[in-house]
Formats: structure tokens, sequence, C-alpha cells
């Protein structure tokens, strides 16, 4: 039997045998009307291609149940994870996530933000730029709806989800320091806090061994494109005579791709055995970490938490029953594990 049309709200209300409000309550909360009243409703939703036209809807509401999610960049797997994780808890919740990417541009940023406010979002959930955002963009945002940082975040009194950048690094140089040779530390660009974070971390555990830090800079200029950075800085470096030690702890993952490549390309073996040329470890176990060649080892965010606990503290900012920040945590670090692999 061919499906029934029908245009308009109106015009399902009546095919249903409901009014109007009835039937907007349901699409709001289907729990919030009466178990008969709902059966009716589905049955003929069952029997209909009629599909409720949530974007004008929302547009009617003071406050609409989209969430904006925004990122660095959507190409770097650690956020298409993290927002994966994200806009499917969202949806559990009954909120329909709205992602945009800044493609590591301030100005593309703060276009987001006045993009996501004109869509009339209930909230955000946000992993910002840090050192280059533009002034102001998310505080001006905060004021009218609810925001949470998380992997990094911009100083005020915004709350924030990430990794625990001093329990992390100071693991995996401990590690480094009992399994062999001290590693000296491949730093990118600071373009968030997580950068400072590590580095210093990195510092004061090598200090408290007794042992000297060394640091080596990748690059000095802003930019996101750590492979890069990371093949062209380990090319220069063996083009100029060799490797300072046998241990690299690179400042992530994707540094660390760039490393290993460009070793490889001039017939260097990486790997914690006795006939390999030196040792790689970095931090945050990106998704493409395990299939390296050599497994990376790596320190290893806790994806899952990071993604529901910035959605939870969303959502109890969201609940107009409790006074805003009443009983929100506003700075949560997430301990990360210790990945070991063949690299190191």
């Amino acid at each position: 039997m061919a499906e029934k049309t029908h245009r308009t709200m109106d015009d399902f209300a009546k095919a249903s045998g409901v009014s109007r409000p009835t039937l907007s309550k349901y699409f709001d909360d289907p729990a919030s009307v009466k178990p008969a009243t709902r059966a009716r409703i589905e049955a003929a939703l069952r029997s209909s291609d009629y599909q409720p036209n949530v974007f004008a809807r929302n547009l009617n509401r003071k406050r609409t149940r989209n969430v904006g999610i925004v990122v660095p960049t959507i190409a770097d797997p650690f956020y298409a994870e993290m927002v994966s994780r994200i806009e499917l808890r969202c949806r559990d919740e009954g909120f329909w996530p709205i992602v945009i990417s800044s493609h590591g541009s301030p100005k593309l940023e703060a276009e987001s933000v006045r993009t996501l406010m004109s869509l009339k979002v209930a909230g955000a959930i946000v992993a910002p730029l840090g050192s280059v955002s533009e002034p102001g963009v998310f505080e001006r945002m905060s004021e009218d709806i609810p925001i949470v940082y998380f992997d990094t975040y911009i100083e005020g009194d915004t709350p924030f989800v990430g990794n625990d950048n001093h329990q992390s690094t100071s693991t995996i140089v401990d590690y480094l320091c009992r399994s062999g040779e001290p590693p000296v530390y491949v730093d990118i660009p600071h373009v968030n806090h997580n950068s400072g974070e590590r580095l210093q971390s990195y510092i004061d555990t090598m200090q408290a061994a007794g042992l000297g830090p060394v640091v080596l800079k990748a690059a000095g200029d802003y930019s996101w494109d750590f492979e890069r950075i990371g093949y062209e800085w380990m090319d220069r470096t063996l083009e100029k005579g060799g490797l300072p030690a046998r241990t690299l702890l690179c400042a992530n993952d994707r540094l660390a791709f760039g490393v290993m490549a460009a070793a490889f390309s001039r017939g260097l073996k990486i790997g914690r055995r006795a006939d390999c040329d030196f040792r790689v470890a970095a931090h945050d176990d990106h998704p493409l970490s395990r299939y390296t060649c050599p497994a990376l080892t790596t320190m290893a965010q806790d994806f899952a938490a990071m993604a529901g606990r910035s959605v939870e503290i969303l959502l109890a900012l969201l609940d107009e029953a409790d006074p805003p920040g009443q009983g929100v945590a506003r700075n949560v670090k997430l301990g990360a594990t210790l990945v070991m692999r063949q690299s190191a």
C-alpha cells in the first residue's frame, strides 16, 4: 500500500486524529504524551512519509535541540574520533549535533561561532585553537549559551575537559628512562596549552630524576601540519650528521609519524631491540599509531571519558532545574595510559 503524503504538521495531525499541540509535544518528547496517544501517532507515522521540519521548529523556539561542536580540523583523526563520540552521545540525549571545523584559522573559528549563534544552538562543545583564537569570541558566546571546552581551553571560567598532561608526560618519560637511554624531547609549535604543559612536564620529570632535559625545536612558526614538520626536522637533522640521542620523545603522535617516515627514507631502523638505530615514543594514541611501522609507543588519551564528560557537563548546564553552574565541575583532567609498542 502506498504511503500517505502529508505536507504540513496540521495535515498530519488531522490524519492522526490528534491535535496539533499534542503532536508537537510528542515530537519534543514522546514520553510526554499518553501511551495510547503515542501509539496512535506512531502508527500514523509508520503508514506515512511525513517528517517534521526540525529546523523550522527550532527557529520558533527560544532554545533549540541543536548542539554546536567546533574543532580545529576534522581531518585529524583525533578530532574525528572525538566528534564521532560526542555526536552519538548528543543524539542519545535527544540533541542534534552541528559540527564545524575552523581549519586552524582564527577567522574561520570566529565565523563558526557566529554561524552557530545564528542557528540558535542550545549550547556548544568546543576545542578552541587556543593561542591564536580571536580575543573574546568564546567569552561573548558564553554570555548567551553554555559552552564546554575539550582538549584545550582559553583562560576564564568556562568548564574544561581534557588530558592531564603532567601525569601522561611524566609517565612516559619515566618509562623511557627505565627501559633505555633517557629521552630528548622533540617539541612542536605551541598551538595550544597542551604543547606547553607537556614540555614543562618533560623538563620537571627529567630534573626530578637527576637528568638534564634536552629540548629540540622541530619548528617555531604556528602550524598544525605536524607530520610535515616532523619529516622536515628529521631530514635536516640527519643531513647535518645524525641524532643527539638514541631515544626521541615527540610532543604528539603526528609529529612522530613524520620523524619515523624521514628515518625510514634514510634506511634507519626504529625500535627497542639492540640492532635498532634509535627509539621513538610520543603522546595521544592517535587512531593510526598502532598501524605505523613499527607500531608507535605512546600515551593513550581517554577518548570515551573526554567525550562523555564534555556532554554530561553541557547537559547539566542546560538543565533549567538547576541555576547555571551549580554543582558542575569546572576543570576535569583525565589520566592517560601508557601503550608500549615496538617503536620504544
